[in-house]
């Protein structure tokens, strides 16, 4: 097996649902090791989301938890306990990174705030994500993806311009922080190597929707005064910027550049329409005849399913594609050629197919070394194996809850 990117990088993480386990599993599938430690018991908050195997919820069984954990050892600790805090402690005098997603005063009080940490192992980076970030007047503030969309700016760009703003789907915000920290925490280990230090990663969740909101359009806020447009299921610049009906579903079509809009209409028999003088202007389309202009590229449109128009397109050049649903994804054979999906076998789901990863290294190629792990499955291999806990310290911390 071939040298990994980040083999050697000892991580442990503190984290639930998707921000902070997404950040993990990022480093973890380039070779990390991350000790995921979960709550006895009940574990992960994505362990109880979905989707589940014919519908029936089970914590070993999440297909969102399985996706998130990937080539993580698992344990079960109680933090709540002085004695699960002392064994916390114990692991992170000896790992480089520790990622967490809980509230900020709950980690100070627990004494995993980051001066405490620090304190115990000067060269720890201690990466957490919020939805406020870790100063501020919202940072004790409870939130979750759609708050966090909203606040930062995004919802109110998001939906059609007569309707009210809509929340981004597919809890974007937990995803995008995920990546944003795993970023910010290369970016410390690479300051480490010539300080010797570690330092606190703050990522705040309403930060990253404000940059990514923001950094596009500030001028027009900020400096100019002027309200961002939601524009619905078009890009108001130029024509065509949009999603339209065809035969058997939606295509997404944009053509920037002039001869892509020419070799487009030359496919569709050169309208007569086109001899409209209201038409010789892309940007007045957009802005002032998008409506009349739609319905009469819809009438080609719907006579002609997504995959002929795709074909279509790649054979001129022309920077259409459709809009696919999940199943199409997961069998559009672009993706089956980069070798995306990947099939991991688990006790309890059988072989199931996953989303690989979002990126391919020619040298220090992401692998595939363990599905997510069961719910406390590593624990004696960390507690023992590597704390020296004997098996009988084993047993007691279960009886007292700790493990």
């Amino acid at each position: 097996m071939a040298e990994q990117a980040l083999s050697g990088l000892k991580i442990v993480e503190c984290g639930s649902f998707i921000s902070a386990p997404y950040c993990t599993k990022l480093m973890a599938d380039l070779g990390a090791e991350v000790i995921k430690v979960e709550e006895p018991g009940s574990g992960d908050e994505a362990r109880r989301h979905g989707p589940f195997p014919n519908d029936i919820p089970h914590l070993e069984r999440s297909g969102l938890f399985l996706y998130l954990n990937t080539n993580k050892l698992g344990i079960t600790l109680n933090l709540k306990t002085r004695t699960g805090q002392k064994i916390l402690k114990e692991l992170l005098k000896e790992a480089d990174v520790f990622v967490e997603n809980n509230p900020p005063q709950q980690m100070a009080d627990l004494g995993l705030g980051y001066s405490t940490l620090k304190e115990l192992n000067h060269r720890l980076i201690v990466t957490s994500i919020t939805p406020y970030g870790l100063t501020g007047p919202y940072k004790d503030y409870k939130g979750y993806a759609l708050n966090t969309a909203a606040l930062g700016g995004q919802s109110m760009r998001t939906g059609e311009p007569n309707r009210e703003p809509l929340a981004p789907a597919l809890a974007q915000s937990h995803y995008q922080s995920g990546s944003m920290g795993a970023a910010a925490t290369f970016g410390a280990l690479i300051s480490r190597m010539s300080t010797g230090s570690g330092q606190q990663v703050d990522i705040s969740e309403s930060d990253v929707w404000a940059t990514i909101h923001l950094g596009h359009g500030v001028h027009l806020g900020v400096f100019e005064g002027r309200k961002a447009i939601r524009a619905g299921h078009r890009t108001i610049s130029v024509y065509p910027w949009c999603i339209l009906p065809c035969k058997d579903g939606y295509m997404c079509l944009i053509a920037i550049q002039g001869y892509q809009w020419k070799r487009f209409l030359e496919a569709m028999g050169n309208p007569e329409w086109m001899g409209d003088p209201r038409f010789r202007d892309r940007i007045a389309m957009a802005w002032e005849y998008a409506d009349e202009v739609d319905s009469l590229v819809e009438a080609w449109l719907i006579e002609h399913t997504k995959e002929e128009i795709f074909e279509m397109c790649r054979e001129r050049q022309i920077t259409f594609a459709p809009v696919r649903d999940i199943a199409e994804v997961a069998h559009d054979p672009h993706f089956e050629k980069r070798g995306y999906f990947v099939e991991i076998d688990r006790p309890g789901t059988g072989t199931l197919k996953y989303p690989g990863a979002p990126y391919e290294l020619s040298e220090t190629p992401w692998q595939l070394r363990r599905p997510a792990p069961l719910l406390g499955e590593h624990n004696e291999e960390i507690y023992c194996g590597r704390l020296g806990y004997s098996e009988e310290d084993l047993a007691r911390l279960r009886r007292g809850g700790i493990i």
